[in-house]
């Protein structure tokens, strides 16, 4: 089994290449750091967005680290859903 690099969540395996990516770890009281629906994946989910318009390469590629956090977020656009 892969493991992801420091520093990152989760790691996926695409054609032998391990892509790494998300933000690892607990907040300071205890609940995961990922968490959709909230003003924190807003604020990720409107900066990322930004990144898509400067990286096409990375915005058409379903396996790219900015898309796999954005599922991860559940971004829809500019803002993050919570289910």
């Amino acid at each position: 089994m892969a493991k992801p690099r420091a520093g990152k969540a989760k790691v996926k395996v695409v054609n032998g290449r391990k892509i790494s990516y998300g933000q690892a770890g607990l907040a300071s009281d205890g609940k995961p750091r990922v968490r959709a629906g909230t003003k924190k994946g807003d604020a990720y989910c409107a900066r990322s967005a930004g990144q898509k318009k400067r990286s096409p390469k990375a915005a058409k590629n379903p396996n790219s680290p900015l898309n796999l956090s954005r599922k991860r977020w559940k971004c829809a656009g500019k803002k993050s859903k919570r289910a």
